[in-house]
């Protein structure tokens, strides 16, 4: 037989408080060896330290392991273990792994209708409101008479449900803090405000007062605004003077453009030898008509050609034509004439 006395669940985690605990029967506080048992004969690894044990009710009680998976970190095996009043032998009901308090698990499930968010709906979607809903009142209901449901439908009645205040005021607050309230970016750089735009188009009813819809197709075109907003589109806009692109001369990217170089070293030097040998090219005439060339034995050959060159030299000179024929005459007569080979005799 159990004996009465017990060991308390707050052994398992410590979480329980004093006032919430609840005895474990000695015979289940001590099935510990039988819960990690169990584990092993179900095939589940990663079976670590033992955390404790927590009681369930009177006759069972749940033993807890570290559980030491790739991935669960903090996670923890749980083993449920039972004992009928006065007996002296345990089962196991049932073993699963289980979040522990710093267990990484996932948020809590949000059901569909509170999931939604603005943008959400598409093309085919139905989305109803929810059943009393604060945003809707019931509306004006027809009366049969075509004057006055006439006259209804024209300020906005005779729809089965209209906008609450509530709704309205929902609506005009989410419309001023909006992308098209006046503490935009846009607004705050805006030269004037939309309430004195001529492409505003305000709102009927209540809201009219505060809020209308941009017609302008290069601002914002079709979104409700507000008065306060403003674009770089309003309709009194004025260019500035001399607004527009300045004037530029054409650039011809096929010109040669010279650009004058500062003079290197190696430019100068450069420079120099050339202006040097420009010298020696103008000096060149004057030592030829004042320098007596040295004889060569190539020279005064007396050879059919010589012969030839004397002939036609007499014959410039009879014409009187060109200075060649003059410093040829002093080269003939300069000459050292060998001694074995006689002149060529000159002919008028």
């Amino acid at each position: 037989m159990g004996s009465v006395s017990g060991v308390p669940s707050s052994v398992a985690s410590g979480s329980a408080s004093a006032s919430t605990e609840q005895l474990v029967q000695p015979l289940l506080a001590d099935a510990v060896d039988v819960a990690r048992a169990a584990l092993l004969d179900a095939g589940e690894t990663g079976v670590g330290a033992y955390l404790g044990v927590a009681a369930e009710d009177d006759c069972a009680a749940t033993h807890r392991f570290a559980a030491e998976l790739p991935g669960y970190r903090g996670w923890q095996w749980a083993v449920v273990v039972a004992a009928a009043p006065g007996s002296d032998r345990v089962t196991v009901s049932e073993l699963a792994l289980l979040p522990g308090p710093d267990a990484l698990v996932a948020p809590r499930w949000v059901p569909w209708n509170e999931r939604i968010r603005p943008g959400d709906l598409g093309p085919g979607d139905l989305l109803a409101p929810p059943a009393g809903d604060p945003r809707l009142v019931p509306g004006y209901v027809a009366t049969g008479d075509p004057e006055i449901d006439e006259t209804a439908l024209e300020i906005g009645l005779g729809r089965t449900q209209v906008m609450s205040l509530e709704g309205r005021l929902e609506a005009a607050q989410r419309w001023y803090d909006g992308d098209y309230g006046p503490d935009s970016e846009m607004a705050k750089a805006a030269p004037s405000t939309c309430r004195l735009c001529g492409f505003y188009l305000p709102l009927a009813g209540s809201l009219r007062a505060a809020f209308g819809v941009c017609g302008n197709e290069f601002a914002a075109d079709g979104h409700v605004v507000h008065s306060a907003y403003g674009c770089g589109a309003h309709s009194d806009t004025t260019l500035p003077t001399g607004a527009g692109s300045p004037v530029h001369e054409a650039y011809d990217d096929s010109a040669v453009e010279v650009v004058a170089l500062p003079p290197t070293e190696a430019g100068a030097q450069a420079h120099a030898q050339a202006g040097a040998d420009a010298d020696d090219r103008d000096a060149a005439p004057a030592d030829a008509e004042g320098t007596v060339p040295e004889a060569s034995e190539e020279t005064g050959s007396g050879s059919a050609g010589d012969t030839e060159s004397a002939e036609n030299t007499g014959s410039t000179e009879n014409t009187e034509n060109t200075e060649s024929t003059e410093s040829t005459e002093n080269t003939e007569d300069t000459t050292v004439e060998p001694a074995a080979v006689a002149p060529p005799e000159q002919t008028d």
